[in-house]
């Protein structure tokens, strides 16, 4: 039988013995992006950065692939993500590949264009480059139960958009002026990051298409899974190494509560780590 040299092991072997197994992170991002409840927090800066430190600075690397599972959200906190992705993989020069599940749409679809290629299922949902603002009108029904909306301010844009006032037509034109704004950042994005997009179709309506669409429209790169993709890059041995996701399982984050070292089960931080991993790979089927 033939030895086995574990990768971490061969830099201290001669030259001639170094052969490496190609090595790719894998960090999955998955939910709606900002801020979505206190028990499950949804994509952030704050939550994706310490992965996508690690995946970037893993030793060996060969690439990075994101694996991208939302309907989108909050455009600030997309567009961070996007530029910190981009960032490392400029630094690190290292090529980052994006495997759409069910959805890259939205804020979801931005984070996607920070890949040097997207990888998307035939079903997959992809996508609704727009901006959405909705809300609800409540100053009818206040009225109807005799309550009375009090609001003083400084500054006569302050109560924009007050859902207990009457709709303010002054207030929808400042409301399209940022949404046109914010329309602009992600649309030039998309050209930018996306030069083969099919010209003769206007993609920027904020609709959706399945991922054998989006391939013909120039929006992903090809069809596949993240297994199959990789295996056909790298080769059969491909060492993919999950990145646990930030946020950990439900499982983690209730044992997670005596501090660091040592959780409120008493379980060291290394076995909730292991129990983090486990899930991450559960959820992506490997």
């Amino acid at each position: 039988m033939p030895l086995t040299v574990p990768n971490w092991m061969r830099a201290f072997l001669p030259r001639r013995f170094r052969k490496t197994v190609a090595r790719v992170a894998v960090v999955r991002l998955s939910g709606a992006i900002g801020a979505v409840s206190p028990i499950r927090p949804g994509l952030s800066i704050a939550t994706v950065a310490p992965s996508l430190e690690r995946a970037f600075s893993m030793p060996g690397l060969s690439a990075v692939a994101l694996v991208i599972n939302s309907p989108g959200g909050s455009p600030v906190q997309s567009h961070l993500i996007y530029r910190r992705i981009r960032a490392l993989a400029t630094e690190k020069e290292v090529k980052v590949f994006a495997f759409v599940e069910d959805a890259a749409a939205s804020g979801g679809y931005m984070i996607a264009c920070a890949a040097d290629e997207i990888v998307a299922d035939p079903a997959s949902l992809v996508g609704s480059i727009g901006v959405v603002s909705a809300g609800f009108g409540f100053d009818r029904l206040i009225e109807r139960i005799g309550i009375e909306r009090r609001v003083h301010t400084q500054g006569e844009a302050k109560a924009m958009l007050d859902p207990f006032r009457p709709e303010n037509p002054q207030d929808i034109v400042r409301l399209k002026e940022i949404q046109a704004d914010v329309q602009a950042l992600f649309t030039g994005l998309v050209r930018e990051r996306r030069p083969g997009l099919d010209a003769s179709r206007d993609l920027f309506t904020g609709a959706v298409w399945t991922g054998r669409q989006a391939l013909e429209l120039g929006l992903v790169d090809a069809l596949g899974d993240l297994r199959a993709t990789l295996r056909a890059c790298y080769g059969e041995k491909v060492d993919l190494r999950l990145v646990a996701e930030n946020r950990g399982s439900w499982l983690a984050r209730l044992l997670r509560r005596a501090g660091p070292g040592q959780t409120a089960a008493g379980l060291p931080d290394a076995l909730i780590a292991a129990v983090e991993e486990r899930a991450a790979w559960a959820r992506l089927g490997l």
